[in-house]
């Protein structure tokens, strides 16, 4: 490398930094004045950190501090050590914009491979644009239906470049049923489904909740998709008033789940039980609600007392949870397990890659993956449909804490009996 090219790496990656990319680097980013040292491998990371789907990014900076620290020597591969690099980009909560920062990271940056964790508004963009460039990419934090049949999969073809770990629609239908099914109500089930690539998974007439509650003898009232940031619940309240219900469920963004919720004591409805997905799953989220966070139950998707630790760090989930809270002092968030693990995969996957200046043999390192992370066991192959790998799924509750306001209590775990119960679920009031 002569002095001409060190020079203009070095201009690179301060034009990074000073682009309003975080980019995390090893020490070793230095010896790229060494002509000797490999190069640098580019791992790209898309999330939402600003914006109102904010909490699924909150655990980032903490996630990509630790990861600067376990990659701070780089990655043995084929006996040489290649520094590392992340690139950190915020889809701001918006999904044109996450399409455009992964165009970025991938014909402007260069990155060798692309995670994107955080609902389908963020992680279906990313894919598209990677699937599209014939990147290597692994996304995250969106039940599998949203993912794969909202980017408009085939199940006899899938996808090329792109894989996903999560669970399904299936999961968290089984688990919110069975937590309803242990406790007393009339099976009257209001349904709040926005009209987003989520809402309109779950109250999907085929795939969704309505087959199935139908099936496990509920009665559904579903008012119809409303727009996300809707101001006024009055009419699903109304709707849910006539039809009776005793439970309300649906998945919404936390701005919406409060304004339901604080309308909803207002207009005297007041339900046994709300399972309620995506707003409910972050403690911040649930100390704005007050009073009225105590007892709403939501699925749990990694906790400090899932019986798994980290492939790269050695940590236990309940280590990670308790490094997280002593660095931030914030309360341990679902969001840590899963980017925490998209990183163990990314770095085992190029360890393991023939030849890691190669999209395709990186992209059959990710397709050959047989992990087990701090989220659980990873490995695609064994379906439900092709690029999709399950996670386990219990249901939560948030009742009143000892070091925090509120604690996730582990209160169903049928699908996953070595996540350990808390107790049974409690009807609300």
């Amino acid at each position: 490398m002569d002095d001409h090219s060190i020079n203009g790496a070095r201009r690179h990656f301060v034009k990074l930094a000073a682009g309003g990319t975080l980019v995390a680097a090893s020490p070793l980013l230095a010896r790229i004045a060494n002509a000797a040292s490999p190069r640098t491998l580019k791992i790209g990371y898309v999330s939402p950190q600003t914006g109102p789907l904010a909490p699924f990014g909150e655990a980032d900076r903490f996630v990509i501090g630790q990861m600067q620290a376990a990659l701070k020597d780089g990655i043995a591969i084929n006996g040489k050590q290649y520094p590392v690099a992340i690139l950190v980009k915020d889809s701001q909560s918006n999904p044109n914009r996450a399409g455009e920062v992964a165009n970025d990271l991938i014909l402007k940056d260069k990155v060798d491979i692309m995670l994107v964790s955080g609902t389908p508004e963020t992680a279906n963009p990313v894919s598209d644009a990677c699937e599209i460039n014939e990147m290597p990419c692994v996304s995250t934090v969106v039940p599998w239906q949203p993912w794969f049949f909202g980017r408009k999969g085939d199940p006899k073809k899938g996808f090329r470049f792109t894989y996903h770990f999560f669970w399904g629609l299936e999961d968290v239908i089984a688990v919110y049923t069975g937590m309803w099914q242990s406790v007393q109500t009339n099976k009257s089930v209001g349904g709040l489904f926005p009209n987003d690539g989520d809402g309109n998974a779950w109250g999907d007439g085929k795939l969704g909740f309505p087959p199935v509650l139908a099936q496990k003898g509920f009665t559904l009232k579903d008012p119809g998709r409303f727009q996300s940031m809707t101001q006024d619940f009055s009419a699903q309240i109304a709707a849910f008033k006539q039809g009776g219900a005793q439970i309300v469920t649906g998945v919404v963004i936390p701005p919406d789940a409060k304004n339901f919720l604080v309308q909803a004591r207002q207009q005297g409805f007041k339900p046994k039980v709300i399972s309620i997905g995506k707003a409910l799953l972050f403690p911040t989220s649930i100390e704005a609600l007050g009073d009225l966070g105590e007892g709403l139950s939501t699925e749990v998707w990694w906790s400090p007392s899932h019986p798994f630790k980290s492939s790269l760090t050695g940590q236990s989930a309940r280590q990670l949870a308790d490094a997280y809270e002593k660095a931030t002092s914030k309360q341990w968030t679902q969001p840590i397990g899963f980017a925490h693990a998209l990183f163990e995969i990314a770095v085992d996957a190029l360890k393991r890659s023939k030849d890691v200046d190669s999209n395709e043999a990186i992209r059959d390192a990710v397709a050959s993956t047989k992990l087990d992370t701090v989220v659980g066991h990873v490995a695609w192959g064994g379906g439900p449909v092709k690029n999709v790998a399950k996670t386990p799924l219990v249901g939560g509750q948030w009742i009143k804490g000892q070091t925090h306001r509120f604690d996730l209590a582990i209160v169903n775990n049928q699908l996953a009996p070595n996540v350990p119960l808390s107790g049974p679920l409690k009807l609300i009031g």
